[in-house]
């Protein structure tokens, strides 16, 4: 017979196992174990807390302990988007390297250059490390990377689904190509460990680019222990608001449960249902953590109650983080962490009673690993509360406040959770900025190398394979510009480093990918109206809603991030809950099919009934039920019932034929023309083959989404704009579906 998975194990690591006291192997374990002791490249996915890291890290010790644990250089190099997540991993894996006497390293910025120094000088073991660092060592002791590496025997990439699609994931899918190619191996296993992948075959594709047929794929299968869920509505009455308007930007209309405020009902459900219990409330951006914080800790003071609300968000002290996590963790007292995403990775933080979240977020995915969190322990479920609160429409406030979208969205996105489906990987862009850095790196890390060489590394060989030579050569042209100077080239034909790289590399920008989001100064005549976080691309004449206002843009200045604004007699916008990630089609489909339908949905509360009940009475009202375009006011109402991407490219095609219109929420408003105007734009794009992306993408602003996109030049910016932000190939069938039925009203 067969030898079991627990058989296979080195004998330490079992005895390991033994200590543990373990009852049996977990499901992902049992499968996994034998596929990484045979070797090759594999995901292994299962739901949080289902035990992947073991599941890994078992075998990969007892594929050490078999080769004989060698001092000549790493054995496996562990991969995370978190220092907080290496710590943790680090203290979970230690009693098992020490167990099997290899070695473990922490390797980040807030560990020792001592510390760092005896690791390089007898290289061996598990290395629990970030990319940035990882970068850091190729780029400063590029020469050692052989003498480092070449025993290497697997990468662990943890929370894969972190860094599919993008910048740094791009990033760390070329450093693990430059190190196989600086140790002269033609692969080295890659082990990829996530807990929510939409499409395990993308996700392979992106752990191994090129080759992800190759890669093995392992899910486990661990039903937990059930799930009790709730969706709550709050019904909020606007305060009066001036006359929308009026000519100067005194008016703001107060968000009635945003940034200034929580309703009273609201915060006396959270307190009453996370009071007294160990929870994570995800309160959405960081200011709205600080309100809720504020508000539940000043209801625990009005009680006499110790206080159980406590902030967490990345722009918090790490101490502060830490003794959050650490109460959560190893406090019997009863904590609630108010947070951001910072807590929605893998960090361990023991089990949690309830998951609570404002709002219906921006991705299955995020909810599935928010919800792990919860139900670890053996007979008790996991539990999610989502609480919506929903404007009331009044007489001259917005159609779109009618159809309630915040609480369409969060039951269509816990039918995609029940469906078990989420988003899948995004498809690899062009990432030219990542490109330029990972060019400047690869000089830095072998002291200079022919631009044929450089191609073949990063695009050839490496993750850049939409890059052909042609667009690789004009980038190089553009790095090597007299304004730019980022390289130059060698009498030997070498690409060196030039006078603007050299300052990049000294002041150790190089080594991180991602970057700070910079925000975009809103400007009415010479008044400041505020600053805006221009996480997507617009264009002159395009509505933006800003301070409770609808403003037109005249212009759009990207070197100095300024955006001129002007008045515009559009009337009152919509209630739009705040900027946020992409909405996937599948989602936006599914709230036109709640809209339009009549089943009943259990986890609703009473008043999340009559909400979702008055915003399908709305539908049916407003005629959305038989098109999705309706007039409104001078303008129209374009419903595309599309994603995110696809919604901002059929904007900026109508504003290429000089409409003037904004989009929020799902819904794009188009001004100062009738529903046979908008026909007749519609029916031309859809009868027309995709627009020349190059030329969309040259009429809308260019903000500096990723870290060098300030060195590219117009034309390639507007390269990577129409393939990375934009969908051109779907505009046509995006028009034509959003046409369908409107020929029998115009």
């Amino acid at each position: 017979m067969p030898r079991s998975a627990f058989d296979q194990l080195a004998e330490p690591v079992r005895r390991w196992i033994w200590q543990q006291k373990w009852p049996s192997l977990r499901d992902v374990q049992e499968k996994a174990i034998p596929a990484v002791l045979a070797g090759g490249d594999i995901v292994i996915s299962a739901r949080t807390a289902a035990g992947k890291t073991e599941a890994a890290f078992l075998p990969l010790l007892s594929r050490i302990a078999s080769n004989g644990r060698s001092a000549d250089g790493f054995a496996v190099l562990y991969v995370s988007p978190l220092k907080a997540l290496i710590n943790d991993q680090h203290r979970r894996l230690e009693s098992l390297c020490e167990a099997c006497d290899i070695l473990l390293h922490k390797w980040h910025g807030d560990v020792s250059e001592d510390a760092k120094a005896r690791a390089r000088k007898r290289p061996s073991g598990l290395v629990l490390i970030t990319p940035e660092s990882l970068e850091a060592l190729l780029v400063r002791r590029g020469r050692e990377a052989p003498r480092l590496f070449s025993r290497l025997d697997a990468f662990v990439i943890d929370e894969l689904h972190a860094f599919i699609g993008t910048e740094r994931g791009m990033q760390l899918q070329s450093i693990l190509n430059r190190i196989e190619v600086a140790t002269g191996r033609e692969r080295i296993d890659r082990i990829g460990l996530s807990a929510t992948l939409g499409d395990m075959h993308l996700a392979a594709e992106a752990l191994r680019p090129g080759a992800g047929g190759s890669v093995s794929i392992i899910e486990g299968v661990d039903e937990g222990n059930g799930l009790k869920l709730q969706i709550r509505g709050y019904a909020i009455e606007r305060p009066a608001s001036a006359d929308d308007e009026t000519q100067d930007g005194g008016d703001e209309r107060r968000d009635p449960f945003g940034a200034s405020s929580v309703p009273d009902r609201l915060a006396s459900d959270l307190f009453r249902f996370l009071r007294g219990r160990s929870n994570l409330l995800f309160a959405g951006s960081r200011v709205n953590v600080e309100i809720y914080t504020d508000r539940l800790s000043e209801m625990c003071r009005a009680n006499s109650f110790p206080n159980e609300f406590f902030a967490h968000h990345g722009n918090l002290a790490k101490a502060m983080r830490e003794e959050v996590e650490h109460r959560l963790r190893d406090d019997p007292r009863p904590t609630t962490a108010v947070a951001t995403m910072t807590l929605e990775l893998g960090i361990d933080i023991g089990d949690v009673e309830t998951v609570a979240q404002i709002g219906p977020g921006f991705s299955v995915a995020s909810l599935r690993q928010r919800l792990g969190r919860s139900g670890r322990r053996p007979g008790k479920p996991a539990k999610l509360r989502i609480f919506v609160p929903e404007p009331v429409a009044g007489p001259g406030d917005h159609p779109v406040d009618r159809l309630h979208l915040g609480l369409v969205q969060s039951i269509a996105m816990v039918e995609c959770l029940l469906e078990n489906w989420c988003e899948p990987p995004a498809d690899a862009g062009l990432h030219l900025s990542t490109l330029i850095h990972q060019i400047l790196a690869a000089i830095l890390q072998t002291g200079g190398l022919k631009p044929a060489s450089a191609w073949q590394l990063l695009c050839g060989r490496g993750p850049f394979r939409n890059v052909d030579k042609g667009l690789f050569a004009d980038l190089l042209r553009r790095m090597a510009h007299p304004d730019v100077r980022l390289i130059e080239q060698s009498p030997q034909g070498l690409l060196m480093i030039g006078e603007t790289g050299e300052q990049i590399a000294e002041s150790h920008e190089l080594y991180a990918v991602f970057m700070t989001e910079k925000e975009y100064r809103i400007i009415h005549e010479a008044r400041v109206l505020g600053t805006y976080p221009l996480s997507s691309p617009v264009a002159p004449n395009e509505t933006l809603i800003f301070a409770g206002r609808r403003w037109r843009i005249l212009d759009v200045d990207d070197h100095a991030r300024v955006i001129a604004v002007q008045p515009t007699r559009a009337g009152k916008p919509p209630y739009f809950a705040g900027d946020g990630g992409a909405i996937h089609d599948k989602i936006v489909s599914k709230m036109q099919d709640i809209l339009a339908g009549g089943n009943v949905f259990t986890y609703l509360d009473t008043e999340a009934v009559g909400l979702l009940n008055a915003a399908r009475s709305a539908f049916r009202d407003l005629g959305l039920h038989e098109r999705s375009v309706i007039p409104h006011g001078e303008g129209v109402l374009v419903f595309p019932w599309a994603g995110t991407r696809k919604l901002r490219t059929l904007l900026a095609a109508l504003l290429a034929s000089e409409l003037k219109g904004s989009a929020a929420w799902h819904v794009i408003e188009i001004q100062e023309v009738d529903l046979e105007g908008v026909a007749h734009h519609l029916k031309r794009i859809a009868d027309a083959p995709p627009p020349d992306g190059i030329t969309l993408a040259a009429r809308l602003a260019q903000p500096q989404l990723a870290k060098f996109d300030r060195f590219l030049s117009p034309e390639l910016m507007n390269l990577v704009t129409a393939k990375e932000r934009l969908d051109i190939p779907e505009l046509p069938s995006v028009a034509s579906a959003t046409l369908r039925n409107l020929s029998r009203v115009v």
